[in-house]
């Protein structure tokens, strides 16, 4: 991984914005057993059993259900600053947030990047109690940890070279086409050592394709499905469970009742060696998205939310298409 002026640690934390408050809580809450660090009428912060931070996911109400924000962690407030910095050179819409602009977080930076996703990095959080020997207080599947972001992007390796040159992710694993000449269609890529904090996704876009987020293990995924079924709530089960070809991770896939999709996922591998190859996946093995051959709905491919704009907080119009504007400069 290359030297740069910021040092991003992980994926953090997501806002979704969700058209029913109440139906989200019974999903996230009494289903997924996320916790509550905060609550008003209009928003809920929410985090995994595990995490010390005061939140991993707000929800907020909106009649227009999209994600407000992907959220980054940083090792400092000095890489907020260069990452500000950093992004102004870009020509991207930037700015500071300044402390509890976002309830429990301290200075960060908001942009709208160069592919029209709403990101923002932060270093400062607080703290809260652990939760994650406290079983008795456990509800639902005890998801534990907000795990990694799934983006679909119009633009596959623009949005690759950006992220691995630009950013300092690193390649774990691809998809590539077997003829020539041979092109690479999605990519996980990581800060913390595991196979990814982002996957990029050739796509129409900007579009969140899932969050994942962490549980304990195997079991904990299927307790979740007898969860939903014993409360009728099954429909919300849109594939798996199963395994991944791709990071080997187990996984279910859902879709809140906004229908946002969230991953819960566990059981893949350490990524911190140095010298550590990126594992190719041809893009006609089908093992690549589940391990055992079976096939993937057509809602999976296809279906995706759409992000705001941090400027006017409309949804971001759609292309499959490489965008006109900033972008431009990492197109070959």
């Amino acid at each position: 991984m290359s030297h740069h002026p910021f040092q991003i640690l992980r994926a953090a934390h997501a806002e979704l914005r969700v058209s029913d408050l109440s139906k989200s809580r019974a999903f996230y809450v009494d289903a997924l057993g996320f916790v509550v660090s905060d609550e008003t009428s209009t928003e809920i912060y929410l985090r995994g059993v595990e995490e010390r931070n005061h939140h991993s996911l707000i929800l907020k109400k909106s009649d227009t259900p999209a994600v407000g924000h992907l959220g980054f962690r940083v090792a400092s407030n000095e890489d907020v600053e260069a990452l500000y910095q950093f992004y102004l050179q870009q020509g991207c819409y930037v700015r500071l947030r300044e402390p509890n602009e976002e309830k429990g977080q301290g200075l960060a930076v908001l942009v709208q990047d160069p592919f029209g996703f709403p990101v923002e990095f932060f270093s400062d959080m607080t703290a809260l109690e652990p939760y994650h020997q406290k079983y008795h207080l456990h509800r639902g599947g005890a998801v534990r940890r907000m795990d990694h972001f799934n983006l679909f992007v119009p633009n596959f390796s623009a949005a690759f070279e950006f992220w691995q040159k630009e950013l300092g992710f690193k390649l774990t694993e691809y998809v590539e086409t077997d003829e020539e000449p041979q092109e690479k269609t999605a990519a996980w890529l990581c800060r913390k050592p595991s196979v990814h904090d982002i996957a990029l996704m050739k796509g129409a876009g900007p579009r969140v394709h899932h969050i994942g987020f962490w549980m304990d293990d195997m079991m904990s995924i299927i307790r979740v499905c007898d969860i939903l079924g014993g409360a009728a709530m099954h429909e919300h089960i849109e594939r798996g469970p199963g395994r991944h070809g791709i990071s080997n991770a187990f996984f279910l896939y859902l879709r809140d009742p906004d229908g946002h999709r969230i991953e819960l996922y566990t059981s893949d591998y350490l990524t911190i060696d140095p010298d550590l190859q990126p594992i190719r996946w041809s893009a006609q093995d089908p093992r690549r998205q589940t391990l055992w051959g079976h096939s993937t709905p057509e809602s999976w491919w296809k279906e995706a939310s759409l992000v705001l704009d941090v400027q006017t907080s409309q949804r971001v119009a759609v292309s499959d298409y490489p965008p006109n504007g900033v972008a431009a400069q990492y197109i070959k």
